[in-house]
């Protein structure tokens, strides 16, 4: 176990806001701050609306991707399971070589 004296301060991000910070480990506190760099503003309002339009359509096409998985995947499981069944019938049952019988 490193000594208390070598233990170097480390830096972590906010998981709400996105700013740095870095502690100390040996007094556990803050020793800086770095706050998130905020989004830059909006410069034209009719290419952020049409943006805002479309990522509807884009959530709802992937809510239906997800549907369509979440629909077939009980057939998808049957055929993995069924040709690892055949698998493991067509393999003869082999004992596990262990390291002590090398």
């Amino acid at each position: 176990m490193p000594s208390r004296d070598t233990l170097e301060s480390f830096a972590i991000s906010c998981p709400c806001c996105g700013a740095e910070l870095v502690v100390d480990p040996v007094t556990k506190s803050l020793v800086h701050h770095t706050p998130a760099v905020a989004p830059a503003p909006i410069t034209d309002l009719a290419a952020e609306v049409s943006r805002l339009k479309n990522a509807g359509a884009e959530r709802e096409q992937a809510f239906q991707k997800s549907l369509e998985a979440e629909r077939t995947r009980e057939e998808r499981m049957n055929r993995k399971f069924d040709e690892l069944l055949k698998r493991a019938r067509s393999s003869p049952d082999e004992k596990p070589v262990k390291d002590i019988d090398l």
